[in-house]
């Protein structure tokens, strides 16, 4: 039985596919996403719960909400984009824990009439770990987002997209005026 001109030495028909790929090198591969030392939220309700009049867009009342951070600093902005309207609310964070948060989320919402808050999609970030005490004060349905599922929240993420023209990573969020 002959091989032929096929046989190779160990390893050179991997170095020499290796280096036909754009990059010559390894493939990535993406790390073990290990689990979150930092706890989970409680009591979270789910976006499968949550009513199915917010996917159709057609009733105002429904807010998605994020954290935009700034680079090497605490500085935050939160950000909440109602669904039907698209009107964006901003508020400028000094720290981004869950106080904080609930803080600046009750702060801005308040505002809003009451039969305009009727629900709050979030991601599963430890800044709103007090969503209990959010609801209660706003009298607000929470639900989150699926875990690495950004789609479900389209409009916050497009929306944070749009923002960092103004917001860049490299800058730092501290020339944002909390009145503004």
């Amino acid at each position: 039985m002959d091989a032929g001109p096929y046989v190779l030495p160990h390893g050179m028909l991997r170095s020499a596919l290796l280096a036909a790929l754009r990059q010559a090198r390894n493939p990535r591969r993406p790390r073990a996403r290990g689990t979150d030392r930092r706890g989970q939220i409680p009591n979270m309700t789910p976006m499968t719960e949550r009513p199915a009049e917010v996917a159709t867009r057609t009733v105002p009342g429904h807010w998605e909400g994020d954290l935009i951070k700034g680079a090497r600093s605490g500085l935050a902005v939160e950000t909440l984009v109602e669904r039907t309207t698209r009107l964006v609310i901003l508020a400028r964070m000094e720290r981004t824990d869950a106080r904080s948060a609930r803080e600046g989320f009750t702060k801005k919402l308040r505002h809003v009439p009451a039969f305009l808050r009727k629900t709050l999609t979030y991601d599963r970030g430890k800044e709103v770990a007090e969503h209990k005490r959010l609801a209660e004060r706003l009298a607000i349905q929470i639900f989150f987002a699926d875990p690495y599922r950004p789609w479900q929240r389209g409009t916050n993420e497009n929306t944070n997209g749009l923002l960092r023209q103004y917001l860049p990573n490299g800058r730092t969020c501290r020339s944002i005026r909390s009145g503004s």
